[in-house]
């Protein structure tokens, strides 16, 4: 054998030993189990002794054949039951805390308890507030509308009474027309509600001064015309009571001729409504 071959044997595998061994152990096993078997069942293959029986029936019986003994049974074959499952693993519990530990929980446990119910508390009396401002604010707005609604019932009531109390004054005014003109003496065009004018007619000046002027006495001649203003007092029946001249024409010949013809006079004329007035004034120009 060459060194190349010896080289070659040594990298290549060796062969599996023969089977002899293990087929002769367990020929021994099955043979060991055979003797096991035999040895534990017991074969019992003798007649059974004989029974004495004592008679008691009068008339004698015949027993019934034995039963036949039984076979006996298979030896059973044990098998081994395959192996339960490894339990499962069991967690391991935690270990508990320790004291302090625990206090600070159950500490911290209550105080959020508290804080939760004081914030519970907080909202309710929020809710409460807010709840009592609304019917506080609808209890305003409702007085409000009240105190709009009396106000503007006295201002009703107020302006009321004003349109009748103008009402009344206006019907008493208008009775007092009424009244005043049913015997009123004035024209037709005229507007007061008086039943007499306070002072004379227009054209009742016109006729005391043509009533007057015949009696004037006057020869000398002015330059421009002058007016002297002469107050003559009345009396009812209107006589002349007296006179004076109030406004002087700067011309004293003038002013004495007026006056003499209003003493010569004595009696004016009445007015248009039967009266004569108490004091009159009157205009005199030389050239008139």
């Amino acid at each position: 054998m060459t060194t190349a071959a010896l080289a070659r044997d040594a990298l290549m595998p060796h062969r599996p030993p023969g089977m002899g061994a293990g087929l002769v152990l367990a020929l021994i096993a099955h043979a060991l189990l055979m003797a096991a078997l035999a040895f534990s069942v017991r074969w019992n293959t003798s007649p059974p002794a004989g029974v004495e029986a004592e008679l008691w029936a009068a008339v004698p019986q015949i027993a019934a054949p034995r039963a036949a003994a039984p076979e006996p049974a298979p030896v059973p074959v044990e098998v081994k039951p395959a192996p339960p499952p490894p339990p499962p693993p069991v967690a391991k519990p935690e270990p508990a805390p320790v004291p302090d530990a625990q206090i600070a929980i159950e500490k911290a446990k209550r105080e959020e308890e508290k804080k939760r119910a004081d914030d519970e508390k907080k909202r309710e009396e929020a809710e409460k507030r807010a709840e009592k401002e609304k019917r506080d604010a609808i209890n305003r707005e409702q007085a409000l509308a009240k105190e709009e609604i009396e106000r503007k019932k006295k201002e009703e009531a107020a302006k009321l009474k004003q349109e009748e109390q103008k009402l009344a004054a206006a019907r008493e005014a208008n009775l007092k027309r009424i009244l005043g003109q049913a015997g009123a003496t004035g024209d037709a065009g005229t507007t007061g509600t008086a039943a007499r004018s306070a002072g004379p007619s227009a054209g009742y000046a016109g006729r005391i001064r043509a009533r007057i002027q015949p009696n004037i006495v006057f020869g000398d001649s002015v330059s421009g015309n002058p007016v002297a203003t002469v107050e003559v007092r009345l009396s009812p029946d209107g006589t002349i009571n007296s006179k004076r001249l109030t406004k002087s024409s700067g011309v004293k010949a003038w002013d004495d001729a007026v006056l003499r013809a209003v003493e010569k006079t004595e009696v004016l004329p009445r007015d248009t409504d039967g009266r004569v007035p108490p004091v009159i004034e009157i205009d005199f120009r030389p050239y008139d």
